[in-house]
């Protein structure tokens, strides 16, 4: 056990001094979000209750964290492009601590993403502090886990050329299925159950009732939640496929 946690700590620091040297990609995780978030406010705010500050925080929160599907699936890409991981199959570490320490290493982006967005949205509009922002960042915490998970599911099946395009489809998925952007007043009833049944607006529903203090939050909890196992299954399934390839 003890010998498991400490390949899974060298494994996590060596991929945080790899984030570190594309501060580009990393400040691109965070700028565009952050920019949307201030601008959409003082554009929208005052036009329509979708772009007030209550529900437009917890929605760039949980947009925001879309991008580490694209980050950590470049992350672990490369990784394998350059045949870093073949060298280390061959070394006692098993595919969950592998996937761990890329866990690891993306958490304290998905952490900083949280915090920046509510407390630049809680400087905007002052009414957004307090103890629902505490607990929103928190539960930020679990939503970002499904968007690591499929970041290291496509990042150990795709290849570097290719993890772009297949990670966009997660980004414009909650984008576009979260309901973020737009009311669900005036679509079909069909498209709103569809959209419930994936992650994208759960996850959001989650981060946006906890910040403004608003119903129950145990069903989108655990709908996120089983898309997260999911995909962490499935990205072990892949990854020791791969392993055994090598």
């Amino acid at each position: 056990m003890r010998s498991s946690l400490q390949r899974i700590v060298v494994l996590t620091q060596r991929n945080l001094k790899e984030i570190l040297r594309e501060p580009l990609s990393l400040v691109f995780t965070v700028a565009m979000p952050l920019v949307m978030e201030i601008l959409f406010y003082f554009v929208f705010h005052n036009l329509t209750a979708q772009f007030e500050m209550k529900y437009l925080a917890p929605g760039i929160v949980v947009f925001s964290q879309s991008f580490l599907t694209l980050f950590g699936g470049l992350l672990i890409a490369t990784d394998r492009d350059t045949s870093f991981l073949k060298r280390l199959y061959v070394s006692k570490a098993r595919s969950f601590e592998f996937i761990f320490a890329y866990v690891l290493a993306l958490a304290p982006i998905a952490l900083a993403q949280s915090v920046l967005f509510f407390v630049v949205g809680g400087a905007l509009d002052p009414s957004l502090f307090g103890v629902g922002m505490v607990l929103a960042v928190l539960l930020s915490m679990v939503t970002s886990l499904f968007f690591v998970a499929m970041g290291v599911l496509f990042g150990s099946i795709c290849g570097v050329k290719s993890i772009g395009g297949v990670a966009s489809v997660v980004i414009v998925g909650q984008s576009v299925l979260s309901g973020m952007w737009f009311p669900l007043e005036g679509l079909g009833e069909g498209i709103v159950k569809f959209m419930n049944a994936l992650p994208f607006r759960n996850a959001t529903t989650v981060v946006t009732q906890v910040a403004c203090g608003q119903g129950n939050v145990l069903l989108p909890l655990a709908v996120v939640v089983a898309y997260s196992v999911a995909a962490f299954v499935c990205a072990v399934v892949a990854f020791q496929s791969k392993m055994r390839e090598n």
